[in-house]
C-alpha cells in the first residue's frame, strides 16, 4: 500500500527523469576507460570483409605493360614488406581496397565504371577526360584601317576571285573596296534605310543586298544597277545568304520567317515559319540540312529545304543567337549568343562543345580553314579561338578612331577572305579594319598558354 502511495506521489516524466538518470549513472564508468584496440585484430576484421566482398576478383590477373608490370611488382613486393607483418600472410592492407581496383594515376577520381574482365565484373575508377591541347595559332594584328562609310558598317562579303569586297551601312549605301589596296572602286545608291547584308554569287555576276527598308536587291555588277526586287518581307530584313549549288537566295528579318528566292523569276519558292522573334542568321550550305537559322527567340533551327519545315529546332542557348558560321571543311557549325558559343555537328545538330569567356552581346562569327574562329561583339572585343579545342589564344580591344566616343567600338560585322589569312571588321566608328597574322611571330615568342584544368567542358 505505500508502494502505491509512493508511485502515485510522482508524474510520468518525473520517472522517466529517474530511469535515464540512473542507466546514465550505470554506463558512467564504461565512459574513457575502452580497452585499447588490437591492431592485429583490426587487420583480421577488415581482411575478411574484404575477402567477403571482393572474394571473387582478388586473384584475377591484371592486364599491363611488361614496364609497368615490372613497376607494379616493385610496388607490391615493397607494399608485403611493409605492411603485411601482422595480417596471416593475406595479400590487401587495412585502409586499401583491392590492388585491381585502383588506378594509380588518378588517385583522385570518385566516380566508378563497371569493366567486364574475363567472366567476371569489376568497378575500377573512371579515367580522367584528357583534353587534346590545341594547335599553336600565330596573334592577329591590326594592318590597314578603312574609311569612308558616314553610318555603321553592318554587313561584309568578299567576292569569289578575291580581289574586292563589299560593305553596307546605316548611311544606306554598298561600297566596294579594293582587297589589296583599300582603295574605294564603286558606291552603289538605292536602298532607303540600313543595309543589313550582301552576298555576291559565285555562279553570276550578281550582287545581293537587304535592308531595314523591307528590300531585297539584285544588283547587275556589269551594268552596277538595280535588275530584279525581290518582295515579301513584312518587316525589316536583316540577313541573307546565297545556296553554294543551286539558283537560291535565303533572306531573313524581323518578320520572324525566313523566304526562299528563285533568282532568275523573283518568285518565293518557301515562306519558313517557325522562329517567333527576329530571325538574325541564316547560312545555307550544299549538303543537308541546306539551311540553318539563329533568332532572337533563343533557338536555332535546321531546314528542310524540300519540304519547307523545321529539321531540328536546337533549345540549348538561353538568350539570343544573333550570329553562326559554318566550318569549311568539317561537317559542323558554330552559334553565338551572349551566354556562349556553342559548336554543334550536322546533320542532327548534336552538341559538340561550349565556348565560354566572350561575356558581351556577340554580333558576328567568322571562320577559316585553319580552324580559327572569331567572335566580335558589341563592345569591340574580338575573342580567336581554336575550333577543335575551344581554346581562346588571342584577345583584342577594339579602339575606336579618333572622333569617336568609346561606345562606338563595337563590332557589327567579321569576314575572312577566300585564303583566310585576311580578316575584315565592320564596326560601329564608321570605319572597317583589316587584321592579319603576325609574320614575326613563333611558338616561342608566343606559346600556348594551356592548361587542361581551364577546359572544363560542359555537357549543354
Amino acid at each position: 500500500m505505500a508502494l502505491t502511495e509512493d508511485v502515485q506521489k510522482h508524474s510520468v516524466h518525473t520517472l522517466v527523469f529517474r530511469s535515464l538518470k540512473r542507466t546514465h549513472d550505470m554506463f558512467l564508468s564504461d565512459q574513457g576507460n575502452l580497452p585499447p584496440l588490437d591492431d592485429k585484430s583490426e587487420v583480421i576484421k577488415r581482411m575478411t570483409k574484404a575477402k567477403s566482398e571482393y572474394g571473387p576478383v582478388l586473384d584475377l590477373p591484371k592486364q599491363t605493360s611488361n614496364k609497368e608490370q615490372n613497376k607494379t611488382e616493385s610496388e607490391d613486393s615493397h607494399w608485403h614488406n611493409e605492411d603485411n607483418s601482422g595480417s596471416s600472410g593475406m595479400e590487401l592492407t587495412p585502409y586499401e581496397t583491392p590492388r585491381s581496383n585502383v588506378t594509380e594515376k588518378n588517385p583522385s577520381s570518385k566516380s566508378l565504371v563497371s569493366v567486364t574482365v574475363g567472366q567476371q565484373q569489376m568497378l575500377v575508377p573512371r579515367k580522367a577526360q584528357t583534353m587534346p591541347k590545341p594547335s599553336w595559332h600565330p596573334p592577329w594584328k591590326l594592318y590597314r584601317v578603312i574609311s569612308g562609310h558616314l553610318g555603321w558598317v553592318r554587313c561584309i562579303a568578299v567576292e569569289p576571285a578575291n580581289e574586292w569586297f563589299v560593305t553596307g551601312a546605316g548611311d544606306r549605301v554598298i561600297k566596294i573596296w579594293d582587297l589589296a589596296t583599300g582603295t574605294l572602286k564603286l558606291s552603289l545608291t538605292g536602298h532607303i534605310s540600313t543595309v543589313r547584308g550582301v552576298a555576291v554569287s559565285a555562279r553570276n555576276p550578281y550582287l545581293f543586298s537587304c535592308g531595314e527598308d523591307k528590300q531585297v536587291k539584285c544588283w547587275d555588277l556589269e551594268y552596277n544597277k538595280v535588275i530584279r526586287h525581290f518582295h515579301g518581307h513584312l518587316s525589316a530584313v536583316h540577313t541573307l545568304d546565297l545556296h553554294p549549288t543551286i539558283d537560291i537566295l535565303a533572306s531573313a528579318g524581323r518578320d520572324a520567317t525566313i523566304r526562299v528566292w528563285d533568282i532568275r523569276t523573283k518568285a518565293c519558292v518557301h515562306t519558313m515559319s517557325g522562329h517567333t522573334n527576329t530571325v538574325a542568321v541564316v547560312k545555307c550550305q550544299s549538303a543537308e540540312p541546306q539551311i540553318i537559322s539563329g533568332s532572337h527567340d533563343c533557338t536555332v533551327r535546321l531546314w528542310d529545304l524540300a519540304a519547307g519545315r523545321t529539321r531540328v529546332t536546337l533549345t540549348n542557348h538561353k538568350k539570343s543567337v544573333r550570329a553562326a558560321a559554318l566550318h569549311p571543311k568539317q561537317y559542323s557549325f558554330a552559334s553565338a549568343s551572349p551566354d556562349n558559343i556553342k559548336q554543334w555537328k550536322f546533320p542532327e545538330g548534336n552538341f559538340l562543345q561550349n565556348l565560354t569567356g566572350h561575356n558581351a552581346i556577340v554580333n558576328t562569327l567568322a571562320l577559316n580553314s585553319d580552324g580559327v574562329l572569331v567572335s566580335g561583339a558589341d563592345n569591340g572585343t574580338m575573342h580567336f579561338w581554336d575550333w577543335r579545342t575551344g581554346y581562346n589564344f588571342q584577345r583584342l580591344q577594339g579602339m575606336a578612331q579618333p572622333g569617336s566616343i568609346d561606345s562606338e567600338a563595337g563590332i557589327f560585322a567579321l569576314c575572312y577572305d577566300l585564303s583566310g589569312s585576311r580578316l575584315i571588321t565592320g564596326e560601329a566608328d564608321k570605319t572597317i579594319k583589316i587584321y592579319k597574322e603576325d609574320e614575326s611571330a613563333t611558338e616561342e615568342s608566343h606559346p600556348v598558354n594551356w592548361r587542361a584544368d581551364i577546359l572544363k567542358k560542359k555537357r549543354y
